[in-house]
């Protein structure tokens, strides 16, 4: 059985698999047989890191992905050091509400102690005081809760001032950001802002959203996904055709096409994709191969880069 190779969580943190699984719209779409078969074979695959955020708010249909992981895991006959969990922390009600009240709601459904990994979601608050949310974070490792902490879409900017703040304080700063990036989005995570962060900062990357909600492989969805920087997502969808084309050229799939582009940046430690069944999971395994034997890949879909000089490099 191939493993698939395994990159380090930013400059000090634990090896992961490349490819990591997420939970957003997809266990409580699942057989749950077929869910526990899925993450047994992930592992089984070197696939160690699963995203098992809380995505259910007031008011929004409930999600119980993160519920259902944690019977998962225990069917699949799992130990807890076989896997890395990934948390999402909110902070559009911080501080009011406590990050530790978050976590422990987050631990509580997902079935755990604690995470390998918080991710920060999106800043959307200019009076967010970033150097107390750093010594809350470092409360929170302290205690056991939490081994990392990234961000999720933040600008380079933003994730330097996060880096400096935990060096005055002496704590860990962030490891990861969790950006997105694919064969038409580019421009943040190729520029020269992140560039710095990644090379000067230790700070590694964490692809995602790299089928667009299922758009680059020429899925239409009635499914939320993710928000649309620059206004281009018709120009992506119209993309899908050539990626197809492209992707039966060199005998892979628009999924492996599309994996196997985030995994040939140099600062990507792992890229985050979902999947509802094994095989479709072996499938894009395939990706891993594809980018080892297509060198030339990142020239071959830069025609799909669909906002190059529409969405600012330095990020939100």
């Amino acid at each position: 059985m191939s493993v698939i190779p395994q990159r380090r969580i930013g400059r000090d943190g634990p090896l992961t698999g490349v490819l990591s699984l997420g939970s957003w719209h997809t266990y409580d779409r699942m057989d749950f047989r077929e869910a526990v078969k899925l993450v047994r074979t992930a592992v089984d695959h070197g696939i160690t890191l699963f995203d098992v955020g809380v995505y259910g708010f007031p008011g929004s249909t409930p999600v119980f992905t993160d519920v259902l992981f944690s019977a998962m895991v225990r069917a699949a006959g799992l130990r807890r050091e076989d896997y890395l969990l990934s948390a999402k922390l909110w902070l559009e009600n911080y501080p009011t509400q406590s990050l530790r009240d978050q976590l422990d709601n987050a631990l509580f459904r997902a079935g755990v102690e604690h995470a390998d990994l918080v991710v920060l979601g999106d800043l959307r608050r200019d009076d967010t005081d970033l150097h107390q949310l750093v010594l809350d974070l470092d409360e929170l490792r302290q205690a056991g809760l939490i081994r990392q902490w990234g961000v999720n879409n933040w600008s380079a900017t933003t994730i330097r001032a996060l880096h400096e703040f935990a060096q005055t304080e002496n704590v860990p700063g962030p490891a990861i950001a969790q950006l997105k990036y694919s064969v038409a989005r580019r421009s943040i995570p190729d520029g020269e802002p992140f560039a710095a962060v990644f090379g000067e900062l230790g700070v590694t990357l964490q692809s995602s959203d790299v089928f667009e909600g299922g758009v680059l492989l020429g899925k239409s969805s009635s499914r939320q996904i993710g928000r649309d920087p620059g206004g281009i997502r018709q120009r992506i969808t119209d993309s899908a055709e050539g990626i197809q084309k492209l992707a039966n050229e060199l005998g892979a799939t628009p999924a492996q096409l599309c994996l196997a582009f985030t995994l040939t940046h140099p600062a990507n430690t792992t890229t985050l994709f979902g999947a509802t069944s094994t095989g479709q999971l072996l499938d894009n395994l395939g990706a891993v191969d594809l980018a080892e034997r297509v060198p030339n890949l990142r020239e071959l879909v830069e025609p799909f880069w669909a906002d190059r000089g529409v969405v600012d490099p330095e990020g939100p």
